[in-house]
């Protein structure tokens, strides 16, 4: 008590304080947790979006460059084998691209960092005020 001055609340209102206090907190826990995946979920589509975009786009061009490869290859040997080395080539490239774009969207970067963070600061905070 600042100055030796004495809270003359009662025991029950003290009670009722912190019953007050710590919904408060809770409930603007869970609102800062809404925004932030809110906030990372709108990042997340987004970037889908784009992906999906780009990759419908990127799909046609490379069945014409596929088509052009193997008439291409065609006049040098079989059309079949043609067809097979080309085939086996985008499969490979295919494999990278898909590997590159899992990885921008890890199950990681979804995570709420800043609610956890806050979390375990009230937590820290409350059991010292316990103490």
């Amino acid at each position: 008590m600042p100055n030796g001055v004495r809270d003359e609340r009662s025991l029950g209102a003290l009670f009722s304080d912190l019953t007050r206090e710590t919904t408060t907190l809770f409930r603007k826990e869970v609102d800062l947790a809404k925004a932030e995946m809110s906030e990372t979920l709108s990042r997340a589509s987004s970037g889908l979006i784009g992906l999906v975009a780009g990759g419908l786009i990127a799909f046609i061009g490379i069945q014409v460059l596929v088509a052009a490869a193997v008439l291409g290859l065609a006049l040098f040997m079989p059309w079949w084998v043609a067809a097979l080395v080309v085939g086996l080539a985008v499969l490979a490239i295919g494999g990278i691209v898909l590997a590159v774009g899992l990885s921008n969207l890890r199950a990681r970067k979804l995570v709420p960092k800043r609610t956890i963070t806050t979390m375990r600061d009230t937590t820290s905070w409350a059991k010292q005020q316990l103490r």
